[in-house]
């Protein structure tokens, strides 16, 4: 079993796809050099974009026990930056080029209760933690929203496994989670973990920072995107190097900086490691903060963002079909 998150790159085949909930595809992959999974690890995959490479993650939902077969829960998002309209057209027979598993979202066994918040696709991080805590008979609940019932991927599964333990709230039905009824009901030796976008992220880390509950007790994963404004074209300067460039509805500041051989630092590309951070000189529209690195004060005063997962939201008054401007320095 891995100890570290090396990165080794090894070919997997598509053995099963299924279609298990509104634009969320099960695909179920068998590696050439199978490694046991520990729950919270996740694949680095290869995807083709328009003809060029890049790299996502995904979190492995579930595995056999010694990892020769694993699944990936993949969304189709609206806004896709074109891997999950990748992943979503592979079908049983083909191959595809992962790293991992690796771990960024470690659980802790023995902790004395447990809450584990999902929003969406965030499940696919939850489901082996909360199956593993079923298995040892640990203390624990689930809180599981979803926009619909229809949307809701392994509800039927997680009813069956976790019974009573399993909360689900559905917008479409108006049940929307307390968020500070569940954090009220932590005990300060209490660990939450949680996945899933920005706006249910911020609002749980805000509700326990004010319950003065301890931080280190507080654990969660995002994806990158997910934000407070809808993704549109902007263009980005980096006036030291004399680049200039446009960054698309599909792609991010560090994939397009990438294209033209500015050499960047990148690991997690999902707004949590903060290697990619840049500084930000001048900007005319509202940064789109989608990361999970900085913190709230750094956030509103915007000297910096995250170039995997940040973007740029145009004014209200803003000339319609006008990229507004970013300038940025690289380190």
């Amino acid at each position: 079993m891995a100890t570290s998150n090396t990165i080794v790159w090894q070919d997997a085949e598509v053995t099963a796809t299924t279609e298990i909930a509104d634009r969320i595809r099960r695909i179920t992959l068998r590696p050439d050099n199978p490694q046991q999974v520990r729950p919270g690890e996740h694949l680095k995959v290869m995807v083709d974009i328009n003809g060029e490479e890049a790299v996502r993650s995904y979190s492995i939902v579930d595995a056999t026990p010694d990892g020769s077969e694993l699944s990936l829960s993949v969304f189709h998002t609206p806004h896709s930056r074109g891997g999950s309209t990748y992943m979503h057209t592979r079908d049983v027979g083909t191959w595809l080029r992962i790293a991992g598993p690796l771990q960024d979202f470690p659980m802790r066994v023995g902790a004395p209760d447990y809450v584990l918040v999902a929003g969406g696709i965030g499940i696919t991080a939850i489901r082996g933690m909360a199956s593993l805590l079923r298995r040892l008979g640990a203390n624990y609940v689930i809180h599981y929203s979803a926009r619909s019932p229809e949307a809701m991927a392994y509800r039927e599964e997680l009813a069956a496994e976790h019974g009573e333990k399993l909360h689900t709230y559905f917008d479409s039905e108006g049940t929307l989670l307390d968020i500070p009824a569940i954090i009220n009901s932590a005990t300060p030796d209490t660990e939450l973990y949680m996945c899933g976008p920005i706006r249910l992220m911020d609002a749980i880390r805000r509700t326990w920072q004010a319950s003065q509950l301890d931080p280190t007790n507080l654990r969660f994963e995002t994806f990158g995107n997910s934000g407070w404004f809808t993704p549109e074209q902007f263009s980005v300067s980096i006036p030291r190097l004399g680049v200039s460039t446009e960054i698309g509805q599909n792609e991010s500041i560090l994939e397009a900086l990438e294209k033209l051989g500015v050499e960047m630092m990148s690991d997690c590309r999902r707004g949590e490691c903060g290697l990619c951070q840049v500084n930000v000189l001048h900007t005319e529209g509202q940064i789109d903060h989608r990361d999970v690195f900085f913190s709230d004060k750094q956030k509103t005063a915007s000297t910096k963002l995250c170039a995997c997962v940040s973007r740029v939201a145009s004014p209200e008054a803003s000339p319609p079909g006008r990229s507004v401007q970013l300038t940025i320095d690289v380190p």
